[in-house]
């Protein structure tokens, strides 16, 4: 497949067999809005661990004991929270397909350059290089730049997964039996052609 963009904020990808596909790219408002949705729900998460934490643990002396813990026990916390943070958004786009809780909201979607759905691998390697993103304060300025210097508004993690952000459409495909029963023959062309009766007498047809 080859891809090409036709204006500013549409994607246009072409199948091998020619037919054009046009996806609305996400506009950077919407991804921030869908990015900060998920950050505050991953914030919430972090919040319930640490109060559960401290409740099981003796919430006046839960801060010495992870300073005393045993190496494994920090290394341990280091990477659970490494899932929470970044785990969460391969996994969720990943399930399905392509969405988190603020992109389903914003309606949003990550797919592939191709138009094909994201696998878990593309979902992982975007998400694992979120980081790269967030490496420059202020939040995401790194990400922010990368977005606008490339024509499919690409951060880093999308460049190396191979990956976009785009809009859901907003109408469904119509039903096999509305296509057919529609008196427009040609919807694309908005073509109308008036019905034509057919009479024949199968009974002269020779054996």
């Amino acid at each position: 497949m080859s891809a090409a963009i036709a204006s500013d904020d549409i994607l246009v990808i072409e199948t091998p067999e020619r037919v054009p596909l046009h996806f609305a790219l996400a506009s950077i408002g919407n991804r921030f809005i869908a990015c900060a949705i998920d950050h505050t729900i991953q914030i919430v998460f972090l919040i319930v661990v640490a109060i559960v934490g401290a409740i099981v643990s003796d919430a006046q002396s839960i801060g010495s004991r992870i300073m005393n813990a045993p190496k494994w026990v920090i290394a341990l916390l280091i990477i659970v929270q490494f899932l929470i943070i970044d785990g969460y958004f391969a996994v969720f786009e990943w399930v399905w397909r392509g969405q988190t809780p603020g992109k389903r909201w914003l309606k949003l979607r990550v797919i592939r350059e191709d138009g094909r759905p994201i696998s878990f691998f593309e979902a992982m390697v975007r998400n694992l290089l979120r980081v790269v993103d967030l490496l420059v304060p202020p939040f995401y300025s790194i990400g922010l730049i990368s977005v606008f210097a490339t024509e499919r508004d690409q951060r880093v993690g999308d460049l190396v997964a191979g990956t976009v952000v785009v809009r859901e459409r907003e109408a469904e495909a119509p039903a096999f039996a509305e296509v057919f029963g529609s008196p427009i023959s040609d919807a694309a062309l908005r073509r109308s052609f008036a019905p034509v009766s057919f009479t024949a007498d199968l009974n002269r047809k020779s054996s």
